[in-house]
């Protein structure tokens, strides 16, 4: 039996304003308030409302036949929270289905991943909480940036307790491979790892209005006949895309919704299934791992990290981000974090690429990538201003390892901790129901030896404690006799 895992990111640019030399050190807010607030509303009224709502409804409709995951980056909770929180509810009143599971990811959707261990690890960690809080449960599959993934960061995942990871079925790392297994990392085969079907996904997200492809226009029951004509070893089919993809990248007016609401009913006639990152996880073996040496994504066609990093100047503006990452991290100022996480996101390199992109690249407010990196490295430079002001460049680097080492040590006592509950926790729901088992044949027990206490002597003993009585009397009036006799005393002296 096919399974399909579908699978939707949620992320928006947070947008940096027109930012002048002169300003460094003067102006320390970098963003564009009115770009942001237009860009989150926007996309929730034309893309993110409408298609939440049409889960919400197939989940309804299907139930726990329809299955269907999301991340969403820290900076895009901060958004929505601030200006669309009617994304949330409905995330939240989709939760309550029991039909959707939340991935891990960075907290900025930056490239942390490929600088820093602790940075990456400390934003997966926030980003996590966050999704605990919001959903009440913690993930555990992780979904990188854009689906970045390497052996390394496979190893570093995987040391992080997460089972899973999603990534890119890149042709340059398949060759004759299909991405319809389930593979494990090279370097740690506990973790597997769920790869995504370009083709398939890309046939929805970029070519479903595209009256030109010879497809054109397709349909679900087309779309699912391509799927369950697929050899019938590949049991594993993941689709995975935006999800402004469902009413920005293809219209509302495409009907692009209900294609999608369509999909669980034709699936169903195939003998198709859906189901969550973590179930299939937890239920397919690995059927072998899978070697990627070199960092790959699902951008472009190269589908590898030269969007961010092919050029000098991403480098150096990437270089000179993360020289201060470490000093960054024992910083508790609220502000500087939140910068931080902004800063941070892969969009701001993007935006420098000077990859030929086409007629239809988004370049934000700059002209050029040289008036993008121009305008980054003037916040970049007022920014490290601001933490080499809390914690100056004279710090000796043996106080800076020490403060850095005893934040490791905490965390990782805190790991440990969670691990022992999680254990302890596990073991207590075990017991309880042979406990529960236990409680009737104490009952019974009981019962068999109440009529040995009913046979004990206990009413033989009253009688002698009622001919005991009288002698206590007995005694009583012996002790008051004298003062009975006091007044024939008196009388006879008379």
């Amino acid at each position: 039996m096919k399974t399909i895992c579908l699978y939707f990111e949620i992320h928006q640019n947070v947008h940096l304003k027109r930012y002048r030399f002169f300003e460094i050190g003067k102006d320390h807010y970098y963003f564009d308030d009115y770009e942001n607030e237009r860009g989150i509303t926007e996309t929730a009224e034309r893309s993110y409302i409408p298609a939440l709502r049409a889960f919400l409804e197939m989940a309804k409709t299907y139930g726990k036949a329809f299955k269907v995951a999301f991340s969403i980056s820290g900076c895009a909770i901060e958004l929505l929270e601030q200006y669309a929180p009617e994304v949330i509810e409905l995330l939240q009143e989709l939760n309550e289905t029991g039909c959707v599971e939340f991935l891990a990811e960075p907290y900025s959707h930056g490239l942390s991943s490929l600088a820093n261990e602790d940075v990456f690890r400390d934003e997966v960690a926030r980003q996590a909480k966050k999704m605990k809080e919001l959903f009440g449960k913690k993930p555990t599959v992780l979904r990188n940036s854009s689906l970045i993934y390497s052996d390394d960061i496979g190893n570093l995942v995987a040391s992080m307790g997460y089972k899973g990871m999603i990534a890119e079925g890149a042709k340059h790392i398949l060759g004759w491979k299909s991405p319809h297994f389930v593979y494990n990392c090279a370097l740690n085969p506990n973790l597997k790892l769920l790869l995504r079907d370009y083709k398939l996904s890309d046939d929805i997200s970029l070519r479903f209005n595209d009256s030109s492809w010879n497809e054109y226009p397709l349909f679900a029951d087309t779309y699912m006949d391509w799927i369950a004509q697929l050899p019938e070893e590949e049991k594993v089919i993941n689709i995975f895309m935006e999800l402004c993809a469902l009413g920005i990248y293809q219209p509302l007016s495409s009907n692009i919704l209900e294609f999608i609401k369509a999909l669980p009913a034709v699936a169903k006639d195939r003998g198709i299934t859906f189901a969550t990152p973590s179930e299939i996880i937890s239920k397919s073996k690995s059927v072998a791992p899978l070697e990627v040496p070199y960092p790959m994504s699902w951008n472009d066609e190269e589908r590898d990290t030269s969007c961010w990093l092919g050029n000098v100047m991403q480098r150096e503006a990437f270089n000179k981000l993360y020289s201060v990452a470490d000093r960054v991290l024992i910083c508790k100022d609220r502000r500087i974090t939140q910068d931080w996480d902004r800063i941070q996101a892969s969009n701001n390199f993007r935006f420098m690429t000077t990859k030929n992109m086409g007629v239809g690249f988004y370049r934000g407010i700059y002209d050029s990538p040289y008036d993008a990196f121009t305008n980054y490295m003037n916040i970049l430079g007022d920014f490290i201003n601001r933490v080499n002001a809390l914690y100056p460049l004279d710090i000796e680097n043996d106080e800076l390892n020490a403060l850095l080492t005893t934040i490791r040590n905490q965390a990782d006592e805190i790991t440990v901790k969670d691990a022992e509950i999680a254990r302890l926790q596990a073991r207590l729901q075990k017991l309880q129901p042979a406990e529960a088992k236990e409680e009737p044949k104490k009952e019974g027990a009981a019962k068999k030896v109440a009529p040995a206490k009913k046979a004990a002597p206990a009413k033989k003993a009253e009688p002698a404690a009622k001919k005991e009585a009288p002698a206590k009397k007995a005694e009583s009036a012996k002790k008051a006799e004298p003062a009975k006799k006091a007044p024939a005393k008196k009388a006879a002296k008379k």
